[in-house]
């Protein structure tokens, strides 16, 4: 399973250098550029110095002077336009995964928040998209420290066959140890991120829950909660650390012992008489030249082992599969048949339920004509959820199915149908803004909306009214008005077919009524299904549908049922 995941992470880290391409492609050349310029400012001074000293000449002095400044004109500005290219490339390949996260976070098909906290998805979705989207900067570090190198080399061996051969078979050695130091670093590292991605979706849980906590006098449990996950990701966290300190020093410690040996070889070089005093200052030089890439392709290392685990971990998201198929859409006419493409006619919005069964749900048949108002009671609350779960195609059925306008759901693609079908499940969550951004967030039928969902009266209870903030999730408001914006945006959004999953468990009888009637106005011509037990809601439907045991039970008019069901009459009344 680990080696599948650290495979999907090579493919982000590849689809992140492909993305931003040109940017890497100019930050390996620019910063090329700038470490060539830096091999050969030592070489420039040697010959300089043997122009000034062993071999005295004014105006041979002069130039190369002035190629000394050229070269370093252009070494900075390499530096600096490189750095730029980098930076650039690195912020748009973490931007480009995080928008990729949440494109696949949000996806109708659903699947990518089953079993992870909402403070996981956090954390992936900002450390490792960023430490992931950084490989656009260290790869052209790495190719820039290597063509460093090379250059040294390459001065290295005009000045000494042996200097030049010591440092062409050291430094892949030296490469190749540093990628084998990495790999404890890389599996620590994909430890520390699970650790502090799991410590997130706590703190995110318990922040959510502060109320329930206080209510049930539990601060302390969920204290000594987080205190054990948030000593377990510092543990995981002080481990990576001391990988990358042993990796690191490791790397330092080979790389002093390998210069220490260039040294002693040109010492003994200059000592024998080899090479000369300008060739001496240009070998001393580049040997202080060379710890630079090669403390750069060590650092390169250790970043890259930390890309490749957090890039698994963004690939693990992007690659959950979804919680019900994507199928190509097929657009339904009015006259039930299908259309070629969605654009042909807009659909009228007809349901039909036909031998559904899943968890509970034993062959429920229910039909809903279009424009019509139904009421649906389901005497077991977990299959009422069932069933609004199956409407919003949150899951697919394990038997039978549903269709829109004579087209099964499965054959439209998920978010064509959330186009047509809007399913307001109990319990929907405000986001932080203004009344009026939740309200019109996915439609702008705002006021008839709000009038009908009493939304208009906890506006006028509130400084600012409709642009008054509610806070995050809401908090600032009371059940009951979060219940009324949520019905007020379900409503604003004007969808051919409307699911309303108890809009009003928390709101008093008197404002209830008023709500039915006003849903039932609005609605008036729409197909609307309230999967519900109010009677204020029932009594306003054209007809409710009884759900017991998982089966279609009955179905009549409220008032009808009421006078001849028992079983409806205690799952209504009592």
């Amino acid at each position: 399973m680990h080696d599948d995941t650290r495979r999907s992470g090579r493919d982000v880290l590849r689809g992140v250098v492909a993305g931003e391409r040109r940017r890497v492609a100019a930050g390996c050349v620019l910063g090329a550029s700038h470490q060539i310029g830096e091999a050969l400012i030592p070489v420039l001074i040697g010959v300089i110095v043997d122009r000034a000293i062993v071999h005295p000449d004014v105006a041979s002095f002069a130039r190369w002077a002035l190629v000394l400044a050229v070269v370093y004109v252009f070494l900075s500005g390499g530096f600096q336009l490189g750095s730029r290219a980098g930076e650039y490339a690195k912020e748009y390949a973490a931007h480009g995964l995080r928008m990729r996260l949440m494109r696949r976070v949000l996806d109708p098909r659903g699947g990518a928040s089953t079993g992870r906290p909402p403070g996981a998805l956090v954390s992936v979705a900002t450390e490792d998209a960023r430490r992931a989207g950084s490989v656009a900067f260290v790869l052209p570090l790495g190719f820039s420290a290597t063509v460093g190198l090379a250059a040294g080399a390459v001065l290295l061996l005009r000045a000494s066959v042996p200097l030049g051969l010591l440092i062409l078979l050291g430094t892949p050695v030296l490469m190749g140890l540093g990628q084998l130091l990495a790999r404890p670093l890389e599996h620590r590292s994909h430890a520390e991120q699970e650790r502090a991605a799991h410590a997130s979706g706590v703190a995110a849980d318990l922040v959510a829950g502060v109320r329930v906590l206080q209510g049930l006098g539990a601060q302390r449990a969920a204290s000594d909660r987080y205190r054990l996950t948030s000593r377990a990701s510092l543990d995981a966290t002080v481990r990576a650390a001391r990988a990358e300190a042993v990796q690191t020093g490791l790397m330092q410690a080979l790389t002093g012992v390998f210069i220490a040996l260039v040294a002693l070889v040109g010492g003994r070089l200059v000592l024998s008489g080899s090479i000369g005093l300008g060739e001496l200052v240009a070998a001393v030089g580049l040997a202080l030249f060379i710890p630079g890439p090669l403390q750069v392709m060590s650092w390169m290392a250790a970043e890259l082992a930390r890309s490749r685990a957090s890039a698994g971990r963004v690939a693990d998201v992007l690659s959950t599969p979804g919680d019900v198929s994507a199928t190509a859409d097929r657009a339904p006419r009015p006259d039930g048949t299908v259309a070629a493409s969605p654009a042909d006619d807009a659909p009228r919005g007809s349901l039909r339920l036909s031998g559904l069964v899943h968890e509970g749900l034993d062959g429920v048949d229910l039909t809903v004509a279009p424009g019509e108002f139904v009421g649906v009671v389901v005497t077991e609350s977990a299959h009422a959820d069932t069933l609004v779960r199956c409407l919003a195609r949150r899951v697919d059925p394990d038997a039978g199915r549903l269709e829109l306008d004579g087209v099964p759901f499965t054959e439209l693609a998920p978010r064509s149908l959330r186009s047509r079908v809007l399913v307001a499940e109990h319990g929907a969550e405000l986001f932080a803004g203004s009344l009026r951004d939740n309200i019109t967030a996915i439609g702008d039928n705002t006021h008839p909306a709000a009038e009908a969902a009493g939304a208009d009266e906890v506006a006028a209870s509130l400084p600012g009214g409709l642009d008054a903030p509610v806070g995050e999730r809401g908090r600032s408001l009371s059940g009951g008005q979060r219940q009324r914006v949520a019905l007020a945006r379900a409503l604003a959004a004007d969808r051919d077919v409307l699911v309303v999953h108890d809009p009003t468990t928390a709101i008093d009888a008197a404002t209830e009524s008023r709500i039915a009637t006003g849903i039932r106005e609005l609605r008036r011509g729409r197909t609307t299904v309230l999967v519900t037990s109010s009677p204020a809601l029932l009594a306003v439907a054209d007809r409710v549908a009884l759900i017991d045991g998982g089966r279609l039970a009955d179905e009549a008019p409220h008032e009808e049922l009421v006078r001849r069901s028992s079983l409806y009459r205690t799952a209504v009344l009592a």
